[in-house]
């Protein structure tokens, strides 16, 4: 039978009918119909006849085989897991946008779970997505520690495991760009807004920035140094964060802010104390995700490619779903994929007055 009829007959399928019926309905054994269905009729040596009377049933009666089904039967699901700390923040959906990317051209399907850094989904998570048959599961600024009998890829994990692929982000250069700007404008009193604890990239990036200021010879003042605490996906925990620097009453010219979204709720802080931005104090921030540019001002920040590392993510998954026994892994000591930051100089920071 011409496969574009065989194409159009499966398209106009919807969610109806079930193998059995159509089976019964045509007088014939489900394993009949299946082998047409599943375009192996040719092979099962099915005559065009009953091929041709099979679709045009199945057409007639909205039948639409499980793809579940097919999948488990052949151990292929075309479907992979996405863990999530949150779904309506700026890194998280710059992140999926890169992993959506790559799943569309491959025809990957993908199921997105939300954990909130809470324990007890991070640690059931993997097995709920394993009971939906997904092939490999990619985990975004998740604290993702377990074997599994499925490819694992993490964003900006750092865990090292053999099991575990990383793709991270050059967080020496990212701190190197930052303070040298700083720097560079005159600011000595610097004040840095770290992110929580449970977040995989905070200590991290400030080991990062610890090293890099004694390169530059900037010092810290430990008084200047503060996190944000809780996970409300608002600015308020920055906004806290803010005034208790402020509340110290050791004078600073510069935040540097974990991420983008706590440079917002500082800016937001310091105006609430009357203080210009950054006219008596400049702010920066880190990943550029949507909204950064268009903000009041527009933020200076470190660019964190986000999509390019979800990007990046898929496609090692994918590779290692395809050829589990092969190696996608450019440094083998470390089962790591590095990508590198910008720096993007917008209104947010100016020389120290």
């Amino acid at each position: 039978m011409p496969n574009e009829r065989r194409i159009k007959a499966v398209k106009e399928m919807g969610s109806g009918r079930s193998l059995k019926e159509l089976a019964d309905h045509l007088g014939l054994s489900q394993t009949t119909v299946s082998r047409v269905i599943n375009n192996s009729g040719d092979t099962h040596r099915i005559s065009a006849a009953t091929q041709k009377r099979v679709l045009a049933a199945a057409a007639e009666m909205n039948y639409k085989a499980s793809p579940l089904a097919r999948g488990l039967r052949s151990r292929r699901s075309q479907t992979i897991g996405v863990m999530v700390p949150e779904i309506s923040g700026g890194y998280s959906a710059a992140v999926l946008s890169g992993i959506e990317d790559v799943l569309l051209l491959s025809g990957f399907f993908y199921f997105v779970v939300s954990h909130h850094h809470r324990a007890e989904l991070l640690r059931d998570y993997p097995a709920l997505l394993l009971s939906r048959a997904v092939e490999g599961i990619i985990a975004v600024d998740s604290a993702l520690d377990i074997e599994l009998p499925i490819p694992i890829v993490a964003v900006s994990g750092h865990l090292r495991s053999p099991s575990i692929l990383n793709i991270e982000l050059d967080h020496a250069l990212a701190a190197r760009y930052a303070l040298e700007h700083l720097q560079r404008l005159g600011h000595r009193r610097i004040a840095f807004i770290k992110g929580q604890s449970f977040s995989s990239d905070t200590e991290i990036r400030w080991q990062a920035i610890v090293k890099v200021a004694a390169e530059l010879g900037i010092s810290i003042d430990p008084r200047l140094v503060v996190a944000l605490e809780g996970d409300a996906p608002t600015l308020e925990p920055s906004q806290i964060a803010t005034r208790t620097l402020l509340a110290t009453g050791v004078p600073f010219t510069a935040i540097f802010a974990f991420n983008d979204f706590s440079a917002m709720g500082a800016i937001v802080a310091l105006r609430e104390a009357g203080i210009d931005i950054p006219g008596q104090v400049s702010v920066l921030g880190f990943d550029d995700v949507f909204g950064a540019s268009t903000n009041n001002p527009p933020l200076t920040t470190v660019r964190q490619p986000l999509q390019e590392m979800g990007r990046a993510a898929a496609t090692a998954l994918l590779q290692r779903i395809s050829n589990p026994k092969g190696t996608d892994t450019p440094t083998e000591e470390t089962n790591s994929i590095l990508v590198l930051p910008t720096f993007v100089e917008r209104k947010s920071t100016a020389p120290a007055p």
